[in-house]
């Protein structure tokens, strides 16, 4: 694990990941052990996009904004510690699975969603991360997610 010193804030994360606002879910990396474990941090707040229609009555964050959220840290986790798979400057992580996937709780305006995501093999070109998605040491969502690297 890293130390405070090292925690990779948003200006860094957007030379690692393409996706721009209002796509991109991670706003701070706080751990990671390079090839093995990533911890990152997206603040939920009243004016994301996405809660104007989801739902006006009860601000809830979208399931799959979660899950994309876990595979951006997973793309950032891969760019971190498997950057010797990359071919160019232009591979992206794309996402090509998702399985085992639960949701437990909503998450809405003011949470603190905290990322985990953990290397679990490769093979044939497929990353397999197991992730999970806190919110105040709650467990809120998790699965299984698969990456590949392409151009």
């Amino acid at each position: 694990m890293q130390d405070a010193s090292s925690i990779i804030d948003i200006e860094k994360i957007k030379t690692i990941l393409p996706h721009r606002y209002p796509f991109l879910l991670v706003d701070r990396v706080l751990e990671v052990e390079e090839g093995k474990h990533l911890k990152a941090l997206k603040n939920i707040t009243v004016n994301e996009p996405f809660f104007q229609g989801h739902f006006p009555s009860k601000s809830v964050m979208p399931g799959v904004l979660i899950i994309e959220a876990l595979a951006q840290a997973a793309a950032l986790l891969g760019a971190l510690g498997f950057e010797e798979n990359r071919a160019s400057e232009d591979d992206l992580y794309y996402l090509v699975g998702v399985d085992k996937t639960r949701f437990r709780k909503p998450v809405g305006p003011g949470d603190q969603l905290i990322l985990d995501v953990e290397f679990i093999t490769v093979k044939r070109k497929i990353w397999k991360f197991q992730t999970s998605a806190t919110v105040d040491s709650k467990l809120v969502a998790s699965a299984e997610l698969l990456t590949t690297l392409m151009e």
